[in-house]
């Protein structure tokens, strides 16, 4: 579908004088999304796309985007509108503005056409979503005229299986997370890795995190940090009920398969990238592998996973009585 009102000025290329000096012009078509509704994050949108069509690129947005209640689309001089499931199909690069629940609830639509995703951060951390609000244009001109570092991405399956049916299947980016609901009690189950017994757990849940989430929920539920360039899986207890209960990180190629114990006594739940969460019976079992497609980051000169990690994660930050370069109460000499 198209915005029927600017259809007839849709963007010519050799119309821009910018257009010439762009190194890559493989990034003809444009997508944008957004997925809050903040004043910050149609503000973002519209500079973004003004920025697209002024290098007189073709401009492309999703419906969900287009009627965000504060966008207004006359802002933006030339917009083609689509179904969110065209986007990727049809876009050469997408950027996506808010935070890194975005990017996550992008990755779903845009994973399995590979195409290129560029974060524009209007939420809180920002380790997906890594362009700062203030540095959008000179970031984007640096993306557009070929400048740019790509970053591959592996993502989860899961499968809720009763016999040979499946009951349930979803993917995710960061994490699929086994959880005991709004019950108090803890979740009795069993887990096998490639067909391998590993345990029988008491606990709050598991979670199963790609290197990609291991910076999120399984990092705060006591998990490592595994660099994004590692083909591993973390496997993280939430508040197990024994001490020697550790995260385990495995190849990213093997297969878990969960199993609910028979003694039982609360109903888990299983969520892929925080979505709604959905039942897991004891009759069935859930089974969690790589997912055959990757979500293609894009990143703006310069980005350094570890440099991401010192400024989201403050690994920098210390104590004031440890910085001696401006301490009065030091005698030079003694």
């Amino acid at each position: 579908m198209e915005n029927s009102a600017q259809s007839t000025r849709l963007p010519h290329l050799h119309q821009s004088e910018l257009f010439h000096a762009i190194k890559n012009p493989a990034f003809r078509r444009i997508g944008l999304m957004g997925r809050a509704g903040k004043r910050s994050v149609t503000q973002s949108l519209v500079q973004v796309a003004n920025i697209v069509n002024e290098m007189g690129l073709t401009l492309i947005m999703d419906v969900e985007t287009a009627e965000l209640p504060t966008l207004d689309l006359t802002e933006i001089e030339k917009v083609k509108i689509v179904k969110r499931s065209l986007i990727g199909e049809i876009s050469d690069l997408v950027i996506v503005v808010g935070g890194d629940g975005s990017i996550l609830h992008a990755a779903e639509a845009l994973a399995r056409y590979r195409v290129p995703v560029l974060g524009v951060n209007r939420g809180r951390l920002g380790f997906l979503a890594d362009v700062k609000p203030n540095e959008v244009a000179s970031k984007l001109h640096q993306v557009l005229m070929g400048e740019y570092q790509l970053d591959h991405r592996f993502l989860l399956t899961m499968e809720i299986r009763e016999g040979d049916k499946i009951i349930h299947e979803d993917m995710a980016l960061n994490d699929i997370v086994l959880h005991a609901g709004k019950s108090v009690h803890m979740i009795d189950f069993q887990m096998k890795i490639d067909g391998q017994d590993v345990y029988r757990q008491h606990s709050d849940g598991l979670i199963v995190a790609t290197p990609t989430g291991s910076t999120a929920y399984a990092l705060s539920g006591g998990g490592p940090i595994v660099h994004p360039s590692m083909d591993a899986i973390c496997l993280v207890p939430m508040h197990p009920h024994t001490l020697s209960s550790r995260p385990i990180v495995v190849s990213g190629n093997s297969e878990i398969c969960i199993r609910i114990h028979e003694d039982n006594r609360t109903q888990p739940m299983v969520s892929a990238d925080g979505k709604p969460s959905i039942a897991l019976d004891q009759q069935q079992r859930l089974y969690i592998r790589k997912h055959p497609d990757k979500l293609t980051l894009l990143h703006p000169p310069g980005f350094e996973f570890y440099e991401a990690c010192r400024t989201k994660l403050h690994w920098n930050v210390h104590a004031e009585e440890f910085d001696l370069d401006d301490d009065d109460d030091i005698i030079e000499g003694e």
